[in-house]
């Protein structure tokens, strides 16, 4: 009876990859949030607003990114 194994090395480069670009994502969207706050003086309050739905939009693509990618990478492998 064929048996399903994990194919570890994609999982490492899924979930590297997903790290890599989280970090990357979140912290464009943080910075973006800092600097239009200050850029236009908007205050502490509208500064971590800001952070916040750009942090919402980091959230989407990250989530959609690993949609995409779990559908082309092959986790697991069929003896």
């Amino acid at each position: 009876m064929a048996g399903r194994h994990t194919n570890w090395r994609n999982l490492i480069m899924v979930t590297s990859f997903g790290i890599l670009i989280a970090v990357e994502l979140f912290g464009v969207a943080l910075a973006a949030g800092w600097a239009l706050a200050g850029l236009f003086d908007l205050g502490t309050i509208f500064e971590y607003i800001m952070m916040a739905i750009f942090s919402v939009f980091a959230a989407y693509g990250l989530l959609n990114l690993m949609r995409r990618m779990l559908k082309i990478e092959h986790l697991t492998e069929v003896d």
